[in-house]
């Protein structure tokens, strides 16, 4: 069935556009053998490398007419294929999502998704062969003008390829999600439209995407462009014979595609739930690729995509996606960055896993001398053997040179004596979470460190100011606190105390630029951003099994903010004795609003809340846990714990935004996202809660104005 449209269809999207960065297409002959002509198409949007060439309607309309032209000329005889290419290292970063969040109304959405399937569509009806040379970066929509192409090459050294509409709530909507397992395999396309995208947004390089078959030839950047061109000829000529080596034949239609998708949902399930949307439309239309024809495939996108684009979750998003994307770059309340000090140094006092991992981290980014201390120098040498042997395993996998480990691995010294943190710019502890211990550290430490030595805190809850009680100069200690896995987490929160200087602020968020962290600016107060949330979290989970509450109606209850895992199992994953910890810390903070738990440290002493077989899967809840907990007379329903934590959390921000601990509620829905694994598609924290009213319920207003909310 045909998929036809007029060009005065989409007046209504070119009405809202009129502000768009055009993406042109320019057109230019090249002449191929026997006195052929290849047309070939450059995508260019005239500005440089930091402005990729995006797709918003006014560029897919030129695209669609710059197509047309070509089908009227190889009509005549004057072409003998259409090839498509892209401005210098960059093919196309896919949709203009500046566009794409402006739609007013789900019909206008509906259109957004029919003009690109009508616009690539073309390339598959010019009545010559088409081709699409992707010279470098290609997202999304970028990705998928090559689907919609006859023949596909790939520079090899192109930046990143990748369908990411998933991770923004979205699905592959302009021929995508049918084109893509039609070319390589239910599998390898569940790979790319689901798996990495949900791996927060792993992309492929060139050869991975070759090798999956989503290019038909790949070539060395020195000459793409005319070896492309070459290849294109002869694959005119009849010398060059394509063969789509993953595509799916008979069989795997059939028999392995339904398992494919059986798999691929219960890992969903298991991981996501079902309050994310994205997913589970992406998995419906690749499950029904295997039996619709292309242009049915292509009007399921539009409806799957006009749905995702005109609700809740997409507007999230894009909300989360620009927090990440530019307030995360530039820290809201920094000092001037040229205050900074230069760090020729970094001290590490403590050996133990968390110290080594700081250690590894800083000689990896920062490239300068790493020095790590103990009390004793079993422990430095344990310390020292950890480093190294991590960096050897950087090194099997290809990810560091040989050179650059024996460089890296010389970089790292260890010490008993801390009068050798004399020439150290920069230090950082990682000892026992206890003030007593950390205060002794520093003003010990500040006896052999430079005046103007920064000093820095990991604690996670205790207050910054009271840690440099003992200082002389406690303007040059600030919080830097980390999250774990260290090396993958991508936050840090960097706590102003109340007599951090400018400088060492300045200082502090250099370095965290330069271990390719992001960085938010809280005040000095109990749990700062992601810790005070969490104890809000698990204080109110533990109140209600505490008082009666099922652990299964608590999992239900919080089930719909869209958490990676439930509150319990959060618990277990940071530890008991640490989450008892947090609790303790913000019940003595503000006894009004956190509960302690005795029973937590009762489950701390126990060791853990699940049972779990051989692979570590949960299986239920441990009957001695049970017991602990057991006794209470006022169990809560799913919904009466939701509105509980809804309302509580909504206050809670309240306050830690009239109280100045970060300058925007922007600042807590990125911490939660960095910091916490809250999901983009909620948009953090503050948008959710004022969709579902928890706001006004509280506070008698929105977070945000109008609130983040989609249009249909």
């Amino acid at each position: 069935m045909a998929y036809e449209f007029q060009y005065s269809d989409f007046d209504e999207l070119l009405a809202f556009s009129a502000d768009e960065v055009v993406t042109h297409s320019f057109v230019r002959d090249v002449p191929i053998s026997n006195g052929r002509t290849l047309a070939l198409i450059t995508l260019d949007n005239g500005r440089d490398h930091t402005r990729p060439n995006t797709l918003g309607p006014v560029t897919l309309v030129e695209f669609a007419r710059a197509l047309d032209a070509q089908r009227e000329r190889a009509g005549r005889g004057e072409i003998a294929g259409v090839a498509v290419t892209g401005k210098p290292f960059i093919l196309a970063a896919g949709a203009d999502l500046s566009k794409v969040g402006e739609v007013p109304s789900k019909d206008v959405a509906r259109k957004l998704a029919q003009l690109g399937h009508w616009t690539y569509d073309k390339l598959s009806t010019l009545g010559v062969p088409s081709f699409v040379f992707t010279n470098g970066l290609a997202l999304g929509g970028g990705v998928e003008i090559g689907l919609n192409a006859d023949y596909r090459t790939i520079d090899s050294s192109a930046a990143a390829i990748a369908l990411p509409e998933v991770f923004l709530g979205i699905i592959p909507g302009w021929g995508g999600a049918w084109l893509l397992p039609n070319l390589i395999g239910i599998e390898n396309a569940l790979r790319v439209v689901l798996e990495n995208p949900l791996k927060n947004n792993r992309t492929l390089t060139a050869q991975e995407a070759y090798d999956l078959g989503m290019a038909d030839a790949i070539f060395g950047p020195a000459n793409f462009l005319e070896d492309s061109i070459a290849w294109a000829d002869g694959v005119l000529s009849g010398s060059i014979r394509v063969e789509r080596r993953n595509a799916p034949g008979r069989i795997e239609r059939t028999a392995k595609w339904p398992i494919a998708i059986k798999i691929a949902s219960d890992t969903v399930e298991s991981r996501l739930g079902h309050v994310a949307k994205s997913p589970w439309k992406a998995l419906e239309l690749l499950k029904s690729a295997a039996k619709t024809d292309k242009h049915d495939g292509f009007r399921a996108e539009d409806e799957a995509l006009a749905e995702l684009i005109a609700g809740d979750q997409f507007a999230a998003s894009i909300y989360a996606f620009d927090l990440v994307q530019k307030r995360a770059r530039r820290p809201a309340g920094a000092p001037d960055a040229a205050l900074a000090k230069k760090i020729t140094k970094v001290g590490v006092v403590g050996a133990g896993l968390m110290a080594s991992q700081f250690a590894l981290l800083f000689v990896r980014r920062l490239q300068v001398p790493v020095l790590i201390s103990d009390l004793d120098q079993e422990r430095v040498d344990k310390g020292i053997a950890y480093i190294r042997g991590e960096l050897e395993t950087l090194r099997s996998k290809g990810r560091i040179s040989p050179d650059e480990l024996n460089r890296l691995s010389a970089l790292v010294t260890g010490t008993v004596d801390r009068a050798d943190y004399a020439d150290c710019d920069w230090v950082i502890e990682a000892v026992f979470e206890e003030l007593g211990v950390k205060q002794d550290v520093f003003a010990d430490i500040e006896r052999y460190v430079a005046e103007d030595a920064v000093l820095a805190t990991n604690t996670s809850s205790l207050s910054v100011d009271a840690i440099g009680a003992k200082l002389a100069h406690p303007e040059r200690l600030v919080g830097f606190h980390f999250f774990n896995p260290v090396a993958v987490m991508p936050l840090v929160e960097v706590v102003r105390a109340t007599k951090t200087d400018d400088v060492t602020l300045a200082t502090a968020l250099a370095v965290a630029k330069n271990l390719k962290k992001n960085a938010v600016i809280t005040r000095d107060t109990p749990g700062f951003v992601v810790n005070r949330v969490l104890a809000k979290v698990l204080g109110e989970a533990m109140h209600a099994v505490d008082t009666g509450t099922d652990f299964a109606v608590v999992d239900e209850s919080i089930a719909p903010f869209g958490l990676p895992m439930t509150a319990f199992e959060l618990l277990e994953l940071v530890g008991l004795k640490v989450g008892a910890h947090v609790l303790d810390t913000h019940h003595a903070a503000f006894p009004d609003r956190f509960f302690e738990s005795p029973n937590l440290h009762r489950l701390a002493e126990l060791g853990h809340i699940f049972e779990r077989d051989g692979k570590g899967r949960i299986t239920g809840v441990d009957k001695r846990a049970r017991a602990i907990v057991a006794g209470g007379t006022t169990p809560m329903t799913a919904e009466q714990l939701r509105v509980r934590f809804e309302d509580g959390l909504a206050d809670e921000v309240k306050r830690m935004l009239d109280d100045g601990v970060v300058q925007a509620a922007e600042d807590i829905d990125l911490c939660l996202i960095l910091g916490a694994g809250y999901p983009f598609q909620m948009g953090g924290l503050t948008p959710y809660l004022d969709r579902v009213g928890a706001s006004q319920r509280a506070f008698g207003d929105t977070f945000h104005h109008p609130p983040i909310a989609g249009v249909a």
